[in-house]
């Protein structure tokens, strides 16, 4: 009697599993896909791996270049002349650049890094959002190129002379900053697109830490036109109103043709005055002599610095030392032509920067003036040899001009600090 329960009991178990497995089965041969089903699966998971591919960009460029200097010259790669009455030459990778954008419809990111020799660096890191209503808007915040002027602006990949100007790498040195900024711009159906505003707050301290609590305005208002095909025309005015944190309680300020001391305790803290105003202008036009392009800025304005020089806060620290305020000036100018229908450009620029409005010449070096108020004229010629749309050869050569004082030694006469470059640039 008990071996019949048992058998039974086990009976019953066996049914049910094979029960179990006979629905299993049946179930998996429901769901069975069909090829038809299963190469509509796999596409739709490639469309997908393909649309979020889309949606990534990866580009960058590469310039590897040799330069020689004179005896006093100041080259872009390699370290300081090791004889100081000799010329000298070096070799480097000058950029070497590497962007990667992903944009989701109305928001897009962007991270750049420089790669050289020298170690890698951050040059970009924002995220820019547009508005989903009228196109018109956008939001842009991070580390990004300051919307002043057009040279700042303008890629280091496309740039006919290998350097901006004196003036802008005194100025804006590297080009960007941290902060926040509202771009406005009419849809391109429209007749008002041809005008664009930037506008926004920034550290005003380059690609560094933010080290105080004040941020600096920027704003620039531009227009771009063209005329028929072959004719572009456009311009642009900027403005900068910021200020320089005072670390000590010494503040020089020129009045006539002195700087003139003022000593105070209440000076610490307080924030020196830098404003800006600029003016940018570009042309181009297409001809039966190939592309001709001129381009020309002129900034003038207050700019707080040190005793040594007068360039811009590019520092993750507060400064320490003596602010010297000074009125400046500055401008380039260049011309860029095709030849022809031949892969080559001609490149002239001129570029000038006077540190010190104030003071001239053989005043330089009494009353507390130094060499950082010394005025300097660059003269450059090139040649650009575009070999593909992705491989660039380009030739420079710098004549640079000091301004001459009788009170300073080292600036008795024109240094010798010309410099040739030559740069093979690679862009994907």
């Amino acid at each position: 009697m008990i071996k019949t329960k048992m058998y039974r009991k086990q009976l019953a178990i066996l049914f049910c599993c094979l029960s179990m497995t006979t629905v299993a089965f049946a179930q998996q041969e429901e769901t069975e896909l069909t090829p038809m089903e299963k190469l509509e699966q796999r596409t739709g998971t490639l469309e997908d791996a393909v649309r979020k591919q889309q949606k990534f960009k990866l580009s960058g460029y590469v310039q590897a270049q040799y330069q020689w200097g004179e005896q006093d010259a100041l080259l872009k790669v390699g370290t300081a002349n090791e004889h100081l009455d000799k010329s000298f030459g070096r070799f480097g990778i000058r950029r070497g650049r590497i962007k990667f954008t992903y944009e989701e419809k109305l928001v897009s990111g962007v991270f750049e890094l420089d790669i050289t020799e020298k170690g890698v660096g951050l040059k970009d890191a924002y995220l820019n959002v547009k508005d989903p209503w009228f196109g018109t808007i956008a939001l842009r915040a991070g580390i990004f190129d300051r919307p002043f002027g057009n040279e700042i602006s303008y890629s280091s990949s496309k740039l006919e002379s290998p350097e901006r100007s004196t003036l802008c790498q005194t100025i804006f040195p590297e080009e960007k900053d941290l902060g926040f900024m509202l771009t406005l711009q009419a849809a391109k159906t429209s007749p008002w697109n041809i005008l664009k505003l930037e506008a926004g707050m920034f550290a005003g301290n380059a690609i560094n830490r933010e080290t105080d609590s004040r941020l600096d305005f920027i704003g620039h208002l531009s227009v771009d036109k063209s005329i028929g095909s072959n004719i572009k025309i456009g311009g642009g005015i900027s403005y900068y109103n910021g200020g320089v944190y005072q670390g000590t309680d010494n503040i020089y300020s020129m009045r006539g043709k002195e700087f003139i001391l003022n000593h105070d305790s209440a000076n610490i803290g307080k924030y020196a005055k830098r404003e800006y105003f600029g003016v940018d202008f570009q042309f181009s036009i297409m001809s039966i002599l190939g592309m001709t392009q001129l381009r020309a800025e002129y900034l003038f304005g207050q700019q707080p610095g040190v005793k040594s020089n007068s360039k811009s806060p590019n520092s993750s620290t507060l400064p320490v030392s003596d602010t010297y305020t000074r009125n400046f000036m500055g401008a380039y100018v260049i011309f860029i032509q095709d030849l022809g229908t031949l892969p080559l450009s001609v490149v002239f620029k001129y570029d000038w920067y006077n540190p010190n409005t104030k003071v001239s010449k053989d005043n330089i070096g009494l009353n507390n003036t130094t060499a950082a108020d010394i005025a300097f004229n660059t003269y450059g010629v090139g040649l650009l040899w575009r070999i593909t749309s992705y491989l660039r050869l380009q030739a420079y050569y710098e004549f640079v001009q000091n301004e001459k004082t009788a009170n300073i030694e080292k600036y008795k006469k024109d240094l010798k600090d010309n410099v040739f470059t030559v740069r093979l640039q690679y862009k994907f």
